[in-house]
């Protein structure tokens, strides 16, 4: 009797194990996209998504959250060379509006 009810007891333990693991496996991509700082929102919705469509687009969102901070990095000039800090005067520029110099 007594290990009917400590099967049971375990039975449980290891299906919540493997379901709060299955949703902490999906979450990876979106919290790589808020380490980095990433515009968007749709990721965190799209591992949901994704977590009731059977796996299909995880592998696309893990590589869409992982590669915005490489693709940032090369196109962005940096603020120190001289390239970027032309385009950020540029970019000041067209933040402020003119009547207000």
């Amino acid at each position: 009797m007594f290990l009917d009810y400590f099967a049971l007891g375990v039975l449980v333990f290891v299906v919540a194990t493997l379901f709060y693991a299955v949703i902490a496996i999906h979450d990876i991509p979106h919290l790589i996209a808020m380490a980095r700082n990433h515009p968007q929102d749709a990721i965190g919705v799209a591992t949901w998504v994704s977590l009731f469509t059977l796996h299909a687009i995880w592998p696309l969102l893990f590589i869409w959250a992982a590669i915005y901070r490489r693709l940032h990095r090369t196109l962005a000039p940096r603020r120190n060379s001289p390239e970027g800090a032309f385009a950020h005067e540029q970019l000041y520029e067209l933040r402020i509006p003119r009547t207000l110099k």
